[in-house]
């Protein structure tokens, strides 16, 4: 028997993008939900829909009709296809779009410092390799991240409000007819638009945060417990729905904070045979006795940088608007111009106590190897600092995006859509002491200095010591100014023609450019000694405090031998007086020009066709959709650089590089790809769906990979220098993705679902060296006055004697200049590289296309409703799994997969039609989160993590409802370690969330 088919299926072309491509059975699905929707909420009588299992007529509303519309979009989609429907107008399940995200099989997200999501990773793919799409339209990022520019190209989700978001669409499989970019996933954020849905729509939310992290804050950084959310929304149509009106907007103010114990500055780490400077000592030498449990001679160990507690009080501000207006002229035409702008500042403020390791007399114990991390590390020191900081970050990101659709329906057969956008996302400073500003203090005070790193809590333990207030003065400061801007311009052009028999074509191509500017300067005073002396200071500015009550959720930090004091203090008050006492104002605040600068444009053009069609197999019903895309891109890269000018010779083995004046120096690269794609799906009963999928993605590198600055490093050696520059000709990560699906609907909106996924992906980025001659710098080396002094009688291999010679016989001429003689009695000075030396080669450090490797997963989707008693379950599990693995017992960079890791998110809900109540607990297994902590190639791993959320909410009537939403529960700490789980790299607690809130719909 054959199953049964309807006449027509979903469009390829993706919502939003292509308005055209959607007179289909997915269309109809969705847009007949959506209609229910808003009817509801304009207290029109909505049309009944008729239950699976009786007679009676009934209305779907809220989750029930959130997880029918995200079914419906799964099971009618070509490809593997899931998302997130809005509850009703203006209402997403969650605050967070990220967080929304996790809720979706194998998306995983990325949890900023205080606790909430910002960036996704999809099938163990990062953030960088995941595409994001605002109504189908490509969009510019832009962060400043640490201590300067991010050089990622990840959205952050935290940008974009979530009352004005209808739904999220995730394409886990290729498509033709998607712009390029995602390898994970391409995610497109679809918004309100008035004519999908005519009629008066209009809603008005306002909530109320209370955010228990500001309970767990010194009064320095403490901001308000309780801050104010609102929002609002209106959807109209007018003259006979040809013209539509959607406004809009957002308000909500957030104080945070969160408090974290760290080895910020990262683990040297050593081969157990070692020798060298941090290394301890080998056996039978001074101070090897006092080492327990010694690493062997081929384990790898680490010891640690510095140790570090901070308290951080974090304030967000996110103001967001959208107007769409759309124009019906005809039946056939509809036009759509939107404008969408986000404005979201953050600012932080934190206090910190510190101790550093300076690598002299050492004991420890250490964990068996083959990878050993210290329980027990004590430097023996007298005298030195106990550091005890104040910092202000402050950045603010303006988004903007304007932008218009048309679509045109020519005939029955032939439609023809057009989108063209303008987008910038800028990210700046938004404080006169820039975009982070450190003040050290210290009281030199600190003896012996012992951390217990056995717990989750490192223990800082010092003999001693103690950290009076008359003896602390502020020592040195960095004062940042970082930028960065990015620019989208896009034009898509699309079509779609039906053929007699049902099959059809989809084409289009677009012109993108896309533009990146990175850019900081920075006024550091490197007076780590002291600034002015303690009498400078009043002792009233420090405020006596304790340490452990800020980390009661990190096992460990109870211990009674913990160093359980610091001073707290106010940055601006403490900056104010270090500003006096060196008499220059500008040293402590931000600088006014940048000294690094690069800029890079991307012009993409691409063509696409796609070809989808229904046929019989057997008797069995297969649709197909194949499509192939054509991509070219060229790259511009420039930066601005110190210019180098000449190379002088100043000691035996050292020549230095002379620099003018800072300029720019351009890099070009270009490349182009053929994507093919092909989906084949067949429903193999009623309720039984089997998907096949296969396609080829690429992934664009990073933008500071592919910046055009060449920056040679200062010091050049006999035989060459070194350097490093960008490679706008790096490849873009290419990937060959292979998909299956099999899904059972086995019950009105219940399916379960068990997908299996492989990505083969080359172009894996690293870095190699070229020999290069930049700026055609000569060197005295092997020039003239050297050949001249080997002929005199010097050897090549005798440097003294050949600077002795030319010093004493040049001196004045061709540059030399003699400045006297050492003790030994030989020539001081320096010699220049003159015209007809020997060219300088340098070895430069250069990104570069360098390997391949898979990934392979499954998932595992569960949807269930429990008949008419208003009870839901969601659950999902995804595991992935890499031969790309780092090893933690090398030494060096290494390429590894960040993100890869298993996820899982169950959510329960009940609901009738008065209340509801949703409960989701989502689980990230452990992950590789960077390659390179702060001391250089060592790995940071995030440990598994969960947390549960809640929101309870009454509809007062069918106007006015409340809601309860209670955000991470569990409360739980997020601990990151490098080689071994001893090795500390971060552990973050942060605290719960309340949130009440109040809504009337019209």
């Amino acid at each position: 028997m054959t199953p049964h088919r309807p006449a027509s299926r979903a469009g390829a072309g993706l919502p939003g993008r292509s308005p055209a491509f959607r007179v289909t059975r997915l269309a109809a699905a969705c847009g007949a939900l959506l209609a229910g929707a808003t009817a509801a909420q304009a207290q029109q009588a909505a049309p009944a829909t008729p239950t699976a299992d009786a007679g009676q007529q009934v209305v779907v509303t809220g989750i029930r009709r959130s997880v029918e519309s995200a079914l419906n979009l799964k099971r009618e989609s070509h490809g593997i296809v899931d998302g997130i429907v809005a509850e009703d107008i203006g209402r997403f399940p969650d605050a967070n779009l990220a967080e929304a995200m996790q809720r979706i099989s194998g998306v995983a997200i990325d949890r900023n410092s205080s606790g909430e999501g910002s960036k996704v990773t999809v099938r163990g793919v990062g953030p960088d390799f995941n595409l994001v799409l605002f109504n189908g339209r490509q969009m510019p990022a832009s962060t400043i991240a640490g201590t300067g520019p991010s050089n990622s190209r990840a959205f952050d989700f935290a940008n974009l409000a979530a009352e004005s978001i209808s739904a999220l669409e995730v394409y886990k499989t290729s498509r033709s007819s998607n712009p390029t970019g995602g390898i994970g996933a391409t995610i497109n954020v679809k918004t309100t638009r008035p004519l999908d849905d005519p009629g008066l729509k209009a809603t008005v939310g306002i909530k109320t945060m209370f955010d228990d992290s500001n309970n767990r804050l010194p009064s320095t950084v403490k901001g308000d417990s309780m801050t104010p959310e609102v929002s609002g929304l209106y959807s109209n149509t007018f003259a006979g729905n040809t013209v539509g009106v959607a406004i809009a907007g957002s308000y909500q103010k957030r104080d945070s904070g969160y408090n974290q114990v760290s080895v910020g500055n990262g683990w040297r780490s050593f081969k157990g045979d070692e020798n060298n400077w941090g290394t301890i000592p080998q056996p039978g030498t001074a101070g090897s006795e006092r080492i327990t449990n010694r690493p062997g001679a081929n384990d790898i160990y680490s010891v640690p940088q510095n140790i570090n507690y901070s308290t951080t009080g974090v304030q967000t501000e996110r103001v967001n608007g959208q107007l769409t207006l759309q124009y019906k002229p005809a039946a056939n035409i509809t036009g759509t111009l939107d404008y969408t702008m986000s404005d979201f500042s953050v600012k932080s403020k934190r206090n910190d106590i510190s101790a550093w390791f300076n690598f002299g007399p050492s004991t420890s114990t250490w964990t068996n190897g083959p990878v050993a991390a210290p329980l027990l590390y004590t430097e023996h020191v007298s005298g030195s600092d106990v550091a005890m900081g104040a910092a202000q970050f402050a950045t603010k990101t303006e988004l903007r995006s304007l932008g218009f659709n048309l679509d045109w329906k020519v005939n029955d057969r032939l439609r023809f859509g057009a989108d063209v956008h303008h987008s910038t996302s800028t990210t700046r400073p938004d404080s006169p002491y820039g975009s982070d500003a450190v003040l050290g203090s210290a009281v030199f005070s600190r003896g012996d200095t012992t951390v217990d790193f056995s717990k989750d809590f490192p223990v800082l333990m010092l003999k001693n010591t103690s950290i009076p207030a008359s003896g602390q003065l502020v020592t040195g400061s960095s004062f940042r100014n970082s930028y960065m801007k990015a620019e989208v311009d896009q034009l898509q052009l699309n079509g779609k023609y039906k053929f007699a028999d049902a099959s059809k074509l989809d084409f289009g191509l677009s012109l993108t450019t896309a533009k990146n500017r990175t850019a900081y300067g920075n006024i550091d005073r490197g007076t780590w000694g002291g600034t002015g002396t303690p009498a400078d200071y009043p002792d009233s500015a420090f405020q006596a405090d304790t340490l452990a009550k800020y980390f009661t959720r990190i096992s460990g930090s109870n211990d009674p031998r913990l160093f359980n004091q610091w001073n707290v203090w106010d940055f601006k008050t403490i900056r104010d007086i270090a500003a006096k006492v060196v008499g220059d104002e500008s040293q402590f605040l931000m600088p006014s020009s940048y000294s690094t600068d690069r800029r890079t444009k991307e012009e993409s053009q691409s063509l696409y066709l796609q070809y989808g069609r229904e046929f019989n197999v057997g008797g069995q019903a297969i649709a197909m959709n194949a499509g192939l895309r054509y991509e070219s891109t060229k790259v511009t890269s420039s930066a601005m650089v110190p210019i180098a000018t000449g190379i002088t010779w100043g000691s035996n083995n050292e020549l230095s590089v002379v620099y003018g004046a800072s300029g720019f120096t351009t890099l070009t690269g270009k490349y182009s790809h053929l994507l093919p794609s092909i989906d084949f799906d067949t429903d193999l009963t009623d309720n039984l769906k089997l998907r096949l999928s296969y396609g080829e993605s690429i992934g664009r590198p990073g933008w500071g990979d592919i910046q055009g600055g060449q920056t040679l490093d200062g010091l050049v050696r006999v035989n060459g220098g070194t350097g490093s520059q960008g490679n706008p000709n790096l490849k873009p990560l290419k990937s060959k993705n292979s998909d299956v699906s099999l899904e059972y609907y086995y019950a009105k909106s219940s399916y379960v679902a068990l997908g299996l996924f492989e990505k083969q992906i080359d172009n894996y980025i690293g870095t190699t060296q070229v020999k290069g001659t930049p700026f055609n710098l000569p060197t005295p080396i092997g020039g003239a006055m050297y050949t001249e002094a080997v002929a005199k009688g010097c050897v090549t291999s005798d440097n003294t004697c050949i600077r002795n010679y030319i010093l004493n016989t040049f001196n004045g001429k061709n540059g030399v200049v003699k400045t006297g003689t050492d003790s030994t009695g030989n020539a001081t000075g320096t010699i220049p590289g003159v015209a007809g030396d020997p060219i300088t080669v340098f070895n430069i450090t250069v990104p570069a296309n360098q390997r391949s490797a898979g990934l392979r997963g499954l998932e595992l989707n569960l949807q269930h409703r429990f008949g008419n008693t208003g009870f839901g379950l969601g659950a999902n599990y995804t595991m992935v799994m890499s031969g790309l693995k780092y090893n933690d017992a090398s030494l060096g960079e290494q390429f590894a997969l960040e993100g890869l890791g298993n996820s899982a998110n169950v959510v329960g809900f009940w609901e009738n039609d008065q209340w509801h109540v949703r409960a989701a607990y989502n689980w990230r297994g452990k992950f590789l989160s960077g390659r390179f902590d702060g001391a250089g190639a060592n790995p940071v791993y995030t440990a598994p993590y969960g947390q549960l959320d809640m929101n309870l909410g009454y509809k007062y009537n069918k106007n006015l409802s409340f809601q309860l939403e209670l955000r991470n529960l569990t409360d739980g700490v997020i601990r990151l370690y490098s080689r071994n789980e001893h090795q500390l790299e971060y552990a973050t607690q942060t605290g719960r969330r309340i949130v009440a809130a109040a809504r009337y719909t019209y």
